[in-house]
């Protein structure tokens, strides 16, 4: 093994390999944060049905209440 790092700088060697794994790593997680389920920031994107909009409608106006 002390052969190889006589071809290679340890120094430069960790240095590049640093930058390599923090790239990587920026990578995957902008790769999540673009996906609806791994979005950390804004929660997962859930589209509702039609029908729980339905539920959130306001209520409609009262008839007018006629006394006989």
């Amino acid at each position: 093994m002390w052969r190889v790092w006589r071809l290679f700088d340890p120094l430069r060697a960790m240095v590049v390999q640093g930058i390599f794994l923090f790239t990587l790593a920026a990578m995957i997680h902008l790769i999540l944060l673009s996906t609806n389920k791994y979005n950390w920031f804004d929660g997962p994107r859930v589209k509702q049905p039609a029908a729980a909009s339905a539920q959130n409608a306001p209520m409609p106006t009262p008839a007018a209440v006629t006394k006989s």
